[in-house]
């Protein structure tokens, strides 16, 4: 059987960087990849003439974004996109008040990084917050308390979609997350997330790629034995019954599959500690549901269209159809020109992902006509595709957030990272994913960033 200097569990951003960092320094490396292909929760998928992500889809920030840069050193263009919303209501044609509305969107979210003294549920704070903001320049608008109770639920359910929550109260106030200066909104537009791992797997404009690294696809490690002792080597088994054997192994599943698959998949068992954080973290849910049209029938003056609900008319669906009130909008991706994605998140994003397609494609056309068809004939679509995050084996959710109980676990992001050692204080289980990054968690390069952190962590202890 051959030995590996590192074998690495999963092949998404922090995989492949890690791969990539170990290969260009020589080392021998296996990569255990569960699913056909590469790229983890970032999914490129060719869509009519075009591509659309179903996972990951923003570049956010530039300063100091590791995606960033390694795409201004192979020159691929990011695309920035203005996101400022147009509004549609359910109680009429035209809103008239996209400027306000946006106004009051950009407040909740610029507020979030405005800590109140003490931790509470950020969606009780931006309430509060976003009340006093309306009473001081808006104050004709507390004349209809209506409009202010559909205008918070609509800020919740946009703060979901970014968060990946089910309820703006599921995030805490003293969340750790850190923004990186410069354009939250890049795109790799028609080249596609997948690019970056090109780039990483030098494979991109018809690289040959890395010989010393060995990427077997389809196959779900089920059992991860670590040693005590120096001399014995790290042994890893698959479902289909495969063995393979490393100096060392670097996990970097998500935080839904560690959750589900912890206790049976590390022999010895995880220490208390790492088993404590992982139960406590959350990782949320946030899905696509991507309609192919036959032309553009959309607006072309933006790009993002969101939809703000009467409660009296929300009070009216049926209860099984309810899951369409929680979709907050939809964009035309800029890969496909034709398409619009529709945004869900949480329980109800779950829901959805169980839903027979017909269903889906049938309730997102009378969401759309609803709000969107006042005046347009809107034709129907020619093709549908969504993403599956949660029910997916190999992923559990999408990415992860700060919770309720962060303040009482501040360090658990660095728990969860810190590598298992063998009796020569050796690292022998090292872990890496976007879960494991104390402040750029939830993103691509806060995944990047990790699979690199533990790859020179390898790479420092064996030039000791």
């Amino acid at each position: 059987m051959a030995i590996y200097d590192t074998i690495i569990v999963g092949m998404g951003a922090a995989g492949c960087s890690a791969a990539s960092v170990l290969c260009k320094a020589g080392k021998r490396v296996l990569a255990l990849e569960a699913q056909n292909r590469v790229g983890g929760r970032v999914n490129t998928v060719p869509f009519g003439s075009g591509v659309v992500e179903l996972g990951a889809e923003w570049v956010h920030g530039e300063v100091g974004n590791s995606v960033n840069k390694l795409a201004v050193e192979h020159s691929v263009p990011l695309l920035p996109h203005d996101i400022t919303l147009k509004f549609f209501r359910s109680d009429r044609p035209d809103t008239g008040s996209d400027d306000i509305l946006n106004d009051l969107v950009e407040y909740a979210f610029n507020t979030v990084d405005d800590h109140p003294k003490e931790p509470e549920p950020l969606g009780q704070y931006l309430t509060r917050r976003l009340k006093e903001y309306i009473a001081t320049k808006y104050p004709e608008l507390l004349n209809d308390k209506y409009l202010i109770d559909n205008i918070l639920h609509f800020i919740d359910l946009f703060m979901n979609n970014y968060n990946a929550t089910n309820s703006w109260d599921d995030l805490t106030t003293h969340g750790n997350y850190k923004t990186l200066e410069g354009d939250q909104h890049l795109s790799f537009n028609k080249n596609g997330y997948k690019t970056v791992f090109e780039v990483l797997l030098n494979t991109y404009q018809g690289a040959s790629g890395y010989p010393n690294l060995n990427i077997r696809f389809e196959k779900v490690v089920t059992k991860i034995k670590y040693p005590q002792d120096p001399v014995q080597d790290v042994e890893v088994t698959c479902k289909d019954g495969s063995t393979y054997k490393g100096r060392n192994v670097i996990v970097t599943v998500s935080l839904g599959v560690l959750k589900e698959s912890h206790p049976s998949m590390f022999y010895p068992p995880l220490p208390d500690s790492k088993a404590t954080v992982i139960d406590k973290m959350s990782i949320g849910v946030m899905d696509k549901i991507v309609l192919l049209f036959p032309e553009a029938w959309f607006p072309k003056d933006r790009s993002f269209f969101a939809f703000i609900w009467s409660g009296d008319e929300r009070s009216r669906i049926p209860l099984e159809d309810f899951w369409v009130t929680k979709i907050f909008g939809c964009s035309n991706p800029k890969g496909s020109d034709r398409a619009l994605t529709l945004w869900t998140s949480g329980n109800v994003a779950k829901v959805v992902e169980t839903l027979p397609e017909d269903l889906v494609k049938r309730k997102c056309m009378e969401l759309l006509r609803r709000f969107m068809g006042k005046g347009v004939n809107i034709p129907e679509p020619i093709d549908i595709i969504r993403s599956n995050w949660h029910t997916n084996p190999y992923t559990r959710g999408s990415f992860t957030y700060d919770n309720l109980q962060t303040h009482q676990y501040p360090n658990a992001r660095a728990i969860l990272a810190e590598p298992l050692l063998d009796g020569s204080g050796a690292p022998r289980v090292l872990f890496a994913g976007e879960a494991t990054d104390n402040v750029l968690f939830s993103t691509v390069h806060g995944a990047m960033d990790s699979g690199r952190r533990e790859a020179n962590r390898l790479l420092s202890k064996s030039k000791l």
